[in-house]
């Protein structure tokens, strides 16, 4: 478990930074041409921030795996996994759907949330871990 975790979080945190790096770079220039927004910019590096806030998260949590209780600090690494998957992939593509060109993304919308319930359920089990005995 301890490698998957540490293999997510590397490839998921070099995501987050060439991602945070198109958006500083690549989608900043693209707001004169019409086919981003400020506010599409702002959503994006938003996703980037958590993406890397909860890759790092991911990080702590194979270290922490040992020395817990690892059922529950395990499951908080998927949820972030998830939350990272749902949250941050669908405000990826909702920011840059007319780049893109994808023209019927509603249905994006609700996964957000449910992107960020399993970031929120991460921390919680997180939180509950420390309340566990040790092994």
């Amino acid at each position: 478990m301890q490698k998957r975790l540490i293999f997510f979080s590397g490839i998921s945190g070099a995501i987050a930074v060439a991602l945070g790096a198109m958006a500083a770079h690549f989608l900043k220039s693209k707001i004169n041409g019409g086919l981003i927004t400020e506010l599409n910019l702002q959503t994006f590096e938003t996703a980037s921030k958590y993406q890397m806030y909860h890759s790092l998260a991911i990080l702590l949590i194979s270290l922490l795996s040992n020395k817990f209780h690892s059922n529950l600090i395990i499951k908080a690494g998927y949820c972030f996994m998830i939350g990272i998957v749902l949250f941050s992939g669908s405000l990826y593509l909702i920011s840059t759907a007319k780049l893109i060109g994808l023209t019927s993304i509603k249905w994006l919308g609700p996964i957000t949330p449910i992107g960020g319930f399993f970031f929120i359920t991460g921390w919680l089990l997180l939180a509950f871990a420390g309340f566990k005995k040790d092994k």
